[in-house]
């Protein structure tokens, strides 16, 4: 049993002809400590997109992405010390204990922007990035979002039992949107985890079904992935994801079908944006 799991972010054309660094950042990881004798099924992954008028913002993408990943990776670490896991836990957590977590997750990734800020002497809107997040067990998710980018998910019906997901996807694949996009009120307009309503902002839900695809990207993905008009997944971007997941055992190590998606002239003739997708997909049989 097991989860495939894998992360890229890719530089947009437009910031190849600015000479600009990519500002997308992404990572995704199994949340059981290295020393631990008891492997869970417990996964977090974060995904942020630096803003384009920030100065500095891959590294405030980077940094949120590694603080925010790295606090919901030890509460899993410090659930196990008292010999539990997310996983094991005897009904999933509510949603305001969901809020309280990534609040603190976000706080602790503010305190470092602003340590950033200082020491090298600039202001904190020089790291302004968005951000998305997850903890996953084979039986739920938990997401929060700040600002644009998307997170969709498929699970198995509710009617179905834990157990093996179909290695055949459905003809009509039920991908769930978990939040809609924050565009703000402007064009090219939306909040920041630097911003003063961030929390306020914040996005968060918790889906009590029994998960086999998740799928984060940045918001230089929304028109090919989304019908922007009423924010629904469009499945043929979705389902080739997925079909490359069952297909690979060891996603992070052949990534050359992900990369080559991400890099293509047909992608970039949609989009010019950088661009990030994270990937998971759980498969019981493995």
């Amino acid at each position: 049993m097991g989860w495939r799991l894998i992360s890229r972010s890719v530089i947009g054309t437009s910031h190849q002809q600015q000479q600009l660094p990519c500002q997308d950042y992404g990572c995704v990881c199994l949340a059981t400590p290295p020393e631990s004798d008891s492997p869970t099924n417990v996964i977090v992954g974060v995904v942020a997109d630096g803003a384009g008028s920030a100065q500095h913002a891959d590294i405030g993408a980077k940094l949120v992405v590694e603080t925010i990943l790295r606090y919901l990776v030890a509460t899993e670490e410090q659930l196990q010390k008292r010999h539990h896991s997310w996983q094991r836990l005897p009904h999933p957590p509510t949603e305001a204990q969901i809020k309280k977590l990534f609040t603190r997750a976000v706080v602790r990734a503010q305190t470092t922007l602003h340590q950033q800020a200082s020491n090298h002497g600039y202001g904190v809107e020089a790291l302004a990035c968005t951000a998305l997040a997850f903890l996953a067990t084979p039986e739920w998710i938990a997401a929060m979002q700040i600002g644009d980018g998307f997170m969709v998910v498929r699970c198995l019906p509710s009617t179905a039992q834990l157990g093996a997901p179909p290695r055949t996807i459905p003809s009509e694949p039920d991908y769930q949107l978990l939040f809609q996009p924050d565009r703000g009120e402007f064009a090219n307009q939306t909040t920041f985890v630097t911003s003063a309503n961030a929390l306020e902002e914040m996005q968060v839900c918790l889906v009590t079904r029994p998960q086999v695809f998740i799928c984060v990207a940045t918001d230089g993905l929304e028109k090919v992935a989304l019908r922007l008009k009423d924010w629904v997944p469009f499945p043929p971007f979705f389902k080739p994801l997925e079909e490359y997941l069952w297909e690979t055992p060891h996603p992070e190590v052949e990534d050359d079908y992900l990369v080559s998606f991400l890099t293509s002239d047909r992608l970039n003739e949609r989009t010019d944006d950088d661009k990030t997708l994270l990937l998971c997909l759980y498969d019981e049989d493995e």
